[in-house]
Order: structure tokens, then C-alpha cells, then sequence
């Protein structure tokens, strides 16, 4: 990924800041508008973002890090908990925490659930009511449900709400001057060229599993991962091996669809989005595989990072 920076000179902001919430809020769509480049796989599927991505912002007012992480959800087998484990936990050791909120729809358990948790840290935190642009707006359930708990915690903590539209860029701009008002002066974290340390394999991996999302809609996402199992580097092409990971011989015929049609269109647009971003020409190839149970299996989910 390609994009020009201010340079980093003199005095000014860094830190890094969680972005949390439940699943489907609009948490990616955020990181990618603030940045103004894709780093975040999105749809609108539960699971989507299954591991903890770094997107990296430089300005001339300091630099961000910004760690989009999975949404909460009602976990089902070890996937789904390694996920909420690892959400809960990217709030320690940050300089703050940015809770996305759905605003066009009422406060859900795990809406409470954040609200514990923030309750009793110190850092910072800027509560954003997301999707303003739905009409709809649920901001004073959410306030009221955060008085409620606030009280009975005996908590200290004085968030701030903003209310915003990732997806329009309403408030974007505002939100962004907050968070640079909540950060420690510093020198930056990272050079000040990259967007995001997320290695080149798992991000090839995600945007190929986006493209079966959006096709394959909540017909089979969970039973499927991915894997890049090699890639090489020419001058003018990269050519790299996936594999498709299904659970039971059932699912191959879906994933590859009728007379192969489903799975070239993923490689297409997977190719099309990839040389967007890297700036060379992509061959995928993709290999559709059989394991069993593998949300079960730790060595797995280790091997994709989810464990």
C-alpha cells in the first residue's frame, strides 16, 4: 500500500488508540475513512475482522496508531472466543479507547459489556454513536444506559461523545481532532511511510476472504478461512498460492460454484483490489482444501493468527 505523508519534524502527538465495539458497528470502515486508504477488510459479516490490525496515521500534528479489532459478539466454539479475548484485551497499554457505537439501532448486551470495561480504565475515552446517516438516532438510550452504569460503579471516568458517519464522513474530521487531543506528545511509533504493520501475507488472506464474504453473504463465512501458502516476488508480477478452508466436502462445491464461476470471480477481484494496493500485477492461485472442525483445532488458528 501507497500513500504520500507529511513528514514528521519537529515536536508533536503519538499514541495509540483501540478502537472497540461489538460486531458490525463500523469499526473498519472508521479506520479506513480516518486514514483515507483501505487497511480494513469490510462486510457485513460477523467475524469479519478476525485479527488485530495496526493502521498507522502521519500528519503533521504527530501520528496514531490506531488497533482495529474484532467485534464483540456472542462467541460460538474457540474461534469466536480467541476473538472477544482478543478484543477485550487490546485496551491495556494503550493511550486510548474509541468505542464505536451503532447509533441507529438500541444499546445490545455487549454495548453494556463495554461500558464495565471502560468504566475502570484511566486512559482516555471517546465514545463515537456511528451510522448517523441512518436517520434513526439512539444517542440518549446510550447515555442514559452509560449514566446507569456509571453509578453504579462509582466510576470517575468522563468519556466523550461524538456522533458521526463513517460511511458518509459526517463528523470524521472532528472525531480525529479529538483523538489527537487525547494522545501524549511524542515522537512517532513508526516510520512515518507505512499505513499499517500487518504482515503481507494475512492481509492478501483477508482480502481474498472479503471478496467470498460479499458473494457468499452468511451461507458459509464462519466455516471458512484462508491461507497464503507462498508467495513470489517477480519484478512485474506476484504470484501467490491460497488456500480455501472448508470444513466438509459439502462446502467445496459452494466455495468453487457453478462451473467455477463464484471462485474466479473472488480471484478477479481479489487480483484487481490487491494490485490497487501493492502497485504490481497479482496471479492467484486458489486451492480449495477440506479440514475438519478446523475452528476447533488450535494449531490452525494459531497458523492463521487467531489463536
Amino acid at each position: 500500500m501507497t500513500e504520500e505523508h507529511t513528514e514528521f519534524t519537529g515536536s508533536g502527538r503519538a499514541g495509540i488508540v483501540a478502537i472497540v465495539g461489538r460486531t458490525n458497528v463500523g469499526k473498519s470502515t472508521l479506520v479506513n475513512h480516518l486514514l483515507g486508504e483501505k487497511v480494513s477488510i469490510v462486510s457485513d459479516t460477523v467475524q469479519t475482522t478476525r485479527n488485530l490490525i495496526r493502521a498507522i496515521l502521519t500528519e503533521e500534528r504527530g501520528q496514531m496508531v490506531f488497533l482495529d479489532t474484532p467485534g464483540v459478539h456472542k462467541a460460538q466454539g474457540e474461534l469466536g472466543k480467541n476473538l472477544n479475548k482478543a478484543a477485550r484485551s487490546a485496551v491495556q497499554g494503550v493511550d486510548a479507547i474509541l468505542l464505536v457505537l451503532d447509533g441507529s439501532s438500541k444499546p445490545e448486551l455487549e454495548d453494556d459489556g463495554w461500558f464495565r470495561r471502560i468504566c475502570r480504565e484511566e486512559v482516555p475515552c471517546i465514545i463515537a454513536l456511528n451510522k448517523s446517516d441512518r436517520g434513526t438516532n439512539f444517542v440518549n438510550a446510550y447515555q442514559a444506559l452509560w449514566e446507569e452504569i456509571k453509578a453504579e460503579k462509582e466510576s470517575a471516568v468522563q468519556p466523550v461523545w461524538a456522533s458521526v458517519s463513517a460511511l458518509q464522513g459526517t463528523g470524521m474530521a472532528g472525531l480525529l481532532d479529538t483523538l489527537f487531543g487525547h494522545i501524549p506528545e511524542g515522537p512517532p511509533l513508526f516510520p512515518d511511510d507505512i499505513l499499517t504493520d500487518y504482515p503481507r501475507k494475512l492481509n492478501i488472506a483477508d482480502v481474498v476472504r472479503e471478496k467470498f464474504f460479499h458473494r457468499l453473504e452468511k451461507e458459509l463465512p464462519h466455516a471458512l478461512a484462508i491461507w497464503v501458502e507462498d508467495i513470489d516476488e517477480q519484478e512485474k508480477k506476484w504470484t501467490v498460492d491460497v488456500s480455501v478452508m472448508v470444513e466438509r466436502h459439502s462446502q467445496k462445491g459452494i466455495v468453487i460454484g457453478e462451473k467455477g464461476r463464484l471462485i474466479k470471480w473472488v480471484r478477479e477481484q481479489a487480483e484487481k483490489e490487491l494490485y490497487e494496493m501493492y502497485g504490481v500485477r497479482f496471479k492467484l492461485n486458489l486451492w480449495v482444501k477440506v479440514e475438519k472442525n478446523w475452528r476447533k483445532n488450535f494449531w490452525i488458528l494459531k497458523k492463521l493468527g487467531y489463536a
